[in-house]
């Protein structure tokens, strides 16, 4: 009995890495880029909205710190996108919740913590796509900043966008699946205009400025764009990245915990 229970301890044992591979990242790539709704609107849509307000206009050539206004327009529509990405992506995980995939899952050795870090991997991978696509359109189309700045602001709109990740994987356990993205679509656009993506903080009045403070983006969109005005983003805008992503990561354990604990 002893020699059988050993045995089957042995078989179910953990494997390297809780399960992350190569092979499960492929897949859920795959499965990604068959969503189309999701690729529309995270690589299609930011550079639209680049196109539209960020070339042509009077302003698209102004001096922008260490670029032009054209630039800084890209690095708002750059991390527009890269949030809307790395959200959607991660709140996928609605859906295979409700399909059954997930439960499948928890009968192999997959660990719960390989699962999470492979969905938000592929959130990243799908975020940098994004951001890579918008930043090709905006050196086609006329933004222009110091050469290591498109490096610089790239990684940071790419790396930021971790926090919100955490958010569509939060949400992707707090939501049913049949409402998850038209639930976030509203919010995240509501994020985006409080944190200063669609019109400059300092236009609003004085109200939404306080509001916008407190916001998930606000301190995201400060830090990003540092680089191109020269302008240090603050303790408050690192501040406010930290404490939402600590939220959302928190958020993201808390649900996944409660869900696989009814299995």
């Amino acid at each position: 009995m002893t020699a059988t229970t050993d045995d089957v301890r042995t078989q179910r044992s953990v494997p390297p890495l809780g399960g992350f591979n190569g092979t499960l990242l492929r897949l859920e790539v795959r499965r990604l880029l068959r969503n189309r709704r999701t690729l529309v609107f995270s690589v299609v849509m930011p550079v639209a909205f680049f196109l539209l307000f960020g070339t042509g206009k009077s302003y698209s050539d102004e001096n922008a710190g260490h670029g032009n206004v054209a630039a800084f327009i890209m690095i708002s529509m750059a991390l527009y996108g890269a949030m809307l990405s790395t959200t959607s992506a991660g709140a996928m995980v609605s859906v295979e919740r409700s399909q059954g995939w997930s439960r499948q899952l928890r009968l192999t050795p997959l660990t719960s913590t390989a699962y999470i870090v492979v969905k938000v991997v592929v959130a990243m991978l799908l975020g940098a796509v994004s951001v890579t696509v918008t930043y090709l359109a905006g050196g086609l189309a006329g933004a222009h900043m110091d050469g290591p700045l498109w490096v610089e602001t790239a990684l940071a709109v790419w790396v930021g966008s971790l926090v919100f990740a955490a958010f569509g994987v939060f949400m992707g356990y707090l939501l049913p699946s049949e409402n998850v993205m038209q639930v976030l679509g509203p919010v995240l656009a509501l994020f985006a205009f409080l944190g200063g993506l669609f019109v400059p903080l300092d236009q609003l009045g004085s109200v939404f400025q306080q509001v916008a403070k407190v916001t998930p983006m606000y301190g995201l969109n400060q830090i990003v764009h540092a680089p191109l005005t020269g302008d240090a983003p603050g303790w408050a805008a690192v501040l406010n990245l930290a404490v939402w992503l600590v939220v959302f990561v928190g958020g993201a354990v808390w649900r996944f915990g409660r869900d696989t604990s009814r299995v």
